[in-house]
């Protein structure tokens, strides 16, 4: 690690919160070595882990879906619920795109496979701290395919009439928190699709120049860095739905 970065960024402070010990402890170790996070607590159920962030703080969660008690997805809905600061990453075994849309749905922010690399991990919490989205690579095109499925409505929340929108399956939902206009919103749908700016034009029937200035007021009003947080961050404030 560059020690000027290390010595500037300010300590990441993260809950465990994983039924297996061994696991636990491995994570544990990885994280401790880095000098930029520190590992606070560990919980070896959901049901543990809202009264240990309220003793201890920590600014991110690494949780799991599947524990006995508690699973991963209730108990990132419980901790969005009493303490929205603090974000959640959730590690699993499973890369099913389904686990993924639950899990943002209910407040988490990142979402990573439990075979990812140690350094991979690391940046991944991160990314998050930094408040941003992170979801692992080998779910995000599962991820890309669902919203492909789903239906797309108008910015007043009914059904869109053109037939291309119907066909595309993206369903966007406005309420009183989306700052996009109608024809952002038209081009988040086109960009979940993984069309480029020259497509998303031929598409729409407008210059290329004017898609990127479409795509650049997205990004900033969604306060994202890249055309994958802006899709992520649309399912997760609940403004494109299955």
């Amino acid at each position: 690690m560059d020690n000027l970065n290390s010595n500037t960024r300010q300590t990441i402070k993260v809950l465990l919160a994983d039924d297996h010990q061994l696991f636990r402890e491995g994570l544990k170790r990885i994280l401790n070595m880095e000098e930029d996070i520190e590992v606070v607590g560990e919980c070896g159920d959901g049901s543990q882990v809202l009264e240990a962030c309220q003793q201890l703080f920590p600014e991110i969660v690494l949780m799991d879906i599947n524990m006995p008690q508690l699973n991963g997805v209730d108990a990132t809905a419980e901790l969005r619920d009493a303490l929205p600061e603090v974000k959640v990453i959730i590690l699993s075994i499973h890369d099913d795109e389904s686990y993924v849309f639950e899990t943002l749905r209910k407040g988490a922010t990142g979402y990573l496979l439990k075979d990812m690399e140690a350094e991979s991990l690391v940046n991944a919490i991160r990314t998050v701290a930094e408040g941003n989205a992170f979801i692992h690579p080998k779910v995000t095109g599962k991820l890309i395919q669902q919203l492909r499925r789903m239906e797309y409505l108008s910015e007043t929340g009914a059904i869109a009439e053109d037939s291309a929108i119907r066909e595309a399956g993206v369903k966007f939902v406005a309420g009183d928190d989306n700052p996009l206009t109608r024809r952002e919103a038209e081009v988040l749908r086109l960009m979940a699709e993984g069309r480029s700016n020259k497509m998303i034009g031929e598409h729409l029937f407008i210059s290329e120049k004017t898609v990127k200035n479409h795509v650049s007021s997205i990004l900033q009003k969604m306060d994202v860095d890249d055309r994958t947080q802006a899709v992520i961050n649309a399912i997760k404030f609940g403004w494109v739905t299955l």
